[in-house]
């Protein structure tokens, strides 16, 4: 008896001591995205204090140096979820693979691309004065970069993608408005980008809603599926590669290439049709021996939805780098010129801040908003996800051509919301399952039985949408305010 309660005791404290360990453990792995993190910052710290520790106001640009990269972390965290996520959520590519490549593509394009002349105000949300000084104007940098970086922090807490772009607007004009005044902001620009807000997901949400009903109507529908996607699908992705480089040669290479809308529209025509020349006899070897079900003609968009993936991410690097380091360079610049310029040059050590601060903070934690964006607003597959990305393109295209300022968060994210709602208005109108062929090809129709299972299979999550919306609409108003009271406590510090 004394032995058989000695073991049980041992047996219990055992237990307790791999409990103990299972939780070190489970801590240990917690603590480990947040300390690199930390060490990210504590490196560009001293990158930056090497680089202008004789410069006038060298604290400040070092200051500056700091919040750029912990608005890099967030930017990467937040942002880049809505360009992989996606393909990831269509399983057209794995979790791991998809962050490894975003990486690479976000630093290619912003080391590349992301040019060394920006301007130095995001968006021209304000427009700098004679009268403004040096240190004035760092301090409402300052204040912009922690604001956009907390507000995005908050966001991805609460998982709602948000626009990196619209934060920073809205945190320099509530800096400017506290430290220096209405004067200087450009309303008509406020203006614009709001507008931008308001026209762009609704325009890639109908756009993507269209090209799923065109699929559908063209190949999913077709009585044999397989011949009608061997003429369909080349000519799609030849759509989808002159969307593509008409973006990146308007958009995401701009600073490289500047070239007007017309001659990329040119450029988009001339690639479409040489890749659409290329893929057909592919597409065609890659659809002999496939059956005829709907499966088979999604395999077809996998991996062109994983190129589209790389070549978003690029643009994104290109484009959004200058959020996060483009105030850190203009208030090098201010400090060490004495004046405030519309436009600088932005040093080499400050875009590889950025570069790698956007791809560690996709890497660290960017996991979490990829799968809301990719698996949990609706299903995805191969096919939906190919009309998402198509109609991001698209839709930046447009928006371009009407000189609409646009966020690629909402407009990806207007797109998923596009192809829910479009696969419940077809469910609740035909009675069928959406996966299923049309009584016009003559195939037999599987009914939904009730309407708990239309919702259970079809349903967008309601929570998620509405936790985005909100987050959208206050995000300029709530990074603006942030960054007022910022101002504020710096105004007594700095």
């Amino acid at each position: 008896m004394a032995k058989t309660d000695q073991k049980s005791i041992l047996d219990k404290d055992l237990d307790k001591i791999a409990y103990i360990e299972e939780a070190t453990e489970s801590t240990s792995r917690r603590l480990v995205a947040p300390g690199l993190a930390f060490l990210f910052l504590v490196l560009t710290v001293l990158l930056a204090a090497s680089m202008v520790i004789d410069l006038p106001g060298g604290v400040l640009v070092i200051v500056a140096a700091a919040l750029g990269a912990y608005m890099a972390l967030t930017i990467g965290a937040n942002d880049v979820a809505n360009n992989v996520g996606p393909a990831v959520g269509a399983r057209a590519i794995s979790l791991p693979v998809a962050l490894a490549m975003a990486a690479v593509c976000e630093s290619a394009g912003a080391l590349i691309a992301g040019g060394d002349v920006i301007e130095t105000i995001s968006g021209g949300i304000i427009t700098p004065l004679d009268a403004e000084s040096p240190h004035d104007f760092a301090l409402v940098m300052l204040s912009a970069l922690l604001a956009a970086g907390i507000w995005i922090h908050f966001a991805n807490w609460v998982r709602a993608p948000v626009s990196t772009t619209h934060s920073i607007v809205g945190a320099v004009l509530g800096a400017a408005i506290g430290g220096i005044g209405i004067a200087p902001v450009n309303w008509s620009m406020v203006g614009s980008i709001m507008g931008g807000w308001l026209v762009s997901p609704v325009l890639s949400a109908c756009l993507a809603a269209a090209l799923l009903a065109f699929i559908r109507s063209r190949v999913v529908y077709q009585f044999d599926k397989i011949d009608a996607a061997r003429r369909w699908v080349p000519r799609l992705i030849g759509v989808m590669a002159g969307a593509f480089a008409t973006y990146l040669t308007f958009k995401g290479l701009s600073r490289v290439v500047n070239l007007d809308l017309g001659h990329a529209l040119f450029v988009g025509l001339v690639v479409g049709v040489l890749t659409h020349a290329l893929v057909r006899p592919i597409i065609h070897r890659q659809s002999i021996g496939l059956e005829n079900r709907n499966q088979s003609v999604r395999q077809l968009f996998g991996w062109p939805l994983v190129g589209a993936a790389g070549l978003l991410s690029f643009a994104h690097g290109a484009n959004d780098v200058a959020n996060a380091v483009g105030p850190v360079a203009a208030i090098a610049h201010a400090m060490s010129a004495g004046a405030v310029s519309d436009t600088v040059r932005i040093p080499f050590w400050v875009m590889l801040i950025g570069a790698f601060g956007i791809s560690l903070g996709l890497s660290l934690f960017g996991p979490r908003l990829i799968r809301l964006v990719g698996q949990q607003i609706t299903k995805l597959n191969p096919m939906r996800a190919f009309c998402i990305a198509l109609a991001t393109a698209l839709t930046v295209i447009l928006a371009s051509a009407l000189g609409l300022p646009v966020s690629t968060t909402h407009v990806t994210v207007g797109a998923v919301f596009g192809v829910g709602f479009f696969r419940e208005w077809e469910t609740q109108r035909l009675g069928y399952r959406a996966d299923t062929p049309s009584g016009r090809a003559g195939l037999r129709l599987r009914p939904i039985r009730n309407r708990e299972e239309q919702k259970r299979r079809l349903l967008v999550r309601r929570s998620h949408v509405m936790t985005i919306l909100v987050a959208w609409m206050v995000t300029v108003p709530s990074a603006a305010l942030l960054a007022g009271v910022i101002r504020w406590l710096l105004s007594g510090v700095l």
